[in-house]
């Protein structure tokens, strides 16, 4: 893929407030050709969300993580069982669904999850072709390609089944330029900000992480393989992926142009209860665990967050008075200081390093969480750092009694 194509094609990262260096950073300058590809992926399109109170969940995602309100749908526009806020970022967009009558199925789906990810949206250049080859792959066709309209013009949709109650909508949008979809209308965030603080927290959806059953993980992983065409990145087994007491495996799944990344996860037998099985508990069954987020300035993104009410999980101070973390990070764009202020991880690579940070629980089960990540030339995950994050994980559980 050349510079000139890769600006043409991420044009709205770049206004995003990304620059070309950073994006190639952030998904990878790979060479790829969306004519010979069975499932031509463009971008993740929306993480949509079931939560118990949309308009409150809508509130909080302006006032502590900064979004943007662009789009709504509810009793006032037709759609009486149900409210839809769209919410943007930068390049990520996140949909809030609550339910409205009593007998409302996403009502349903709350009272058994809690407030999830329900759809991990994507963009493609061929929804046609796309669900031609899903299907000949066996996957399950939840809802058959069609057309939506409006003034605005035409969206192509359908969706396939992924791992437990999740999906993948398809979204060809190439003929549409209203504020998200069909049925929504284009609605302005009213929050008023303290002063000073930065419009924007984070610019893009850097990777969004599967929980699955045990023994599963390697199905996920050729579902994605085959299904959707999406070639293995990453590894994570044994030691790379343990503490004392608990244990996981992951692998990492990305689209052709590495837009996209899916790491899945699935529990490891070890002593006591992992992250992993803990979320499978609460969440009853597999789902989306966490969403990684990318930042240009995760310091400044971190203060204002925390100032905001979000709440990070600790690190002790022995991680950052370890000689062996500072020999191998080398030099790094913040004394080390800063970080340790802020409980911010730093890890390198063959490639370069990032720096990242995640949240506690968003709601009430110990289901979803975000990550935060700086990216300067590294390609990874964080592989030095999941000791650390893991232990911190642990002694949030064992807070909650579910070690």
């Amino acid at each position: 893929m050349s510079e000139s194509t890769l600006t043409a094609l991420t044009n709205e990262e770049v206004q995003a407030g990304l620059s070309l260096e950073q994006l190639k950073q952030l998904v990878g300058l790979v060479e790829y050709d969306a004519s010979s590809d069975p499932f031509p992926v463009v971008a993740q399109d929306a993480v949509c969300f079931v939560v118990g109170n949309a308009t409150q969940t809508a509130q909080f995602y302006q006032l502590a993580m900064g979004m943007e309100l662009e789009a709504y749908r509810g009793p006032e526009n037709g759609y009486r069982d149900a409210k839809s806020y769209v919410l943007r970022s930068g390049s990520a967009r996140f949909v809030f669904t609550g339910g409205v009558t009593p007998d409302s199925p996403v009502l349903d789906h709350h009272r058994r999850h809690g407030d999830g990810v329900v759809d991990l949206a994507i963009e493609v250049t061929d929804v046609d072709r796309c669900i031609a080859h899903a299907r000949s792959t066996g996957a399950t066709v939840l809802v058959e390609p069609h057309d939506e309209s409006d003034e605005h013009g035409t969206v192509r949709l359908a969706a396939i089944a992924t791992y437990g109650e999740t999906r993948h909508t398809l979204v060809d949008r190439s003929r549409y330029a209203g504020p998200y979809l069909p049925g929504y209308v284009a609605r302005t965030s009213t929050v008023q900000r303290r002063e000073g603080h930065p419009k924007r927290l984070f610019q893009a959806v850097d990777h969004c992480v599967g929980n699955v059953e045990l023994g599963r993980m390697d199905e996920w992983v050729r579902f994605y393989n085959q299904v959707l065409g999406f070639t293995n990145m990453a590894e994570f087994i044994g030691d790379d992926i343990a503490t004392d007491y608990s244990a996981l495996m992951s692998k990492v799944v990305a689209s052709g142009n590495h837009r996209v990344k899916f790491p899945l996860n699935e529990p490891a037998v070890a002593q006591r209860k992992s992250q992993i099985d803990e979320y499978l508990e609460f969440y009853d069954g597999a789902g989306c665990q966490h969403i990684a987020l990318a930042t240009n300035d995760i310091l400044r993104s971190v203060d204002i967050l925390r100032a905001n009410g979000v709440e990070f999980l600790d690190t002790p101070d022995s991680y950052y008075d370890d000689p062996e973390l500072r020999a191998r990070i080398g030099e790094v764009r913040v004394p080390i200081e800063e970080l340790k202020k802020r409980r911010i991880l730093v890890d390198r690579d063959e490639d370069g390093y990032l720096l990242q940070i995640f949240t506690k629980p968003m709601g009430d089960r110990p289901t979803v969480f975000y990550e935060f990540i700086e990216r300067h030339g590294s390609l990874g995950f964080g592989k030095g750092n999941f000791k650390a994050l893991f232990e911190a994980i642990e002694r949030e559980q064992e807070a909650r009694g579910n070690l």
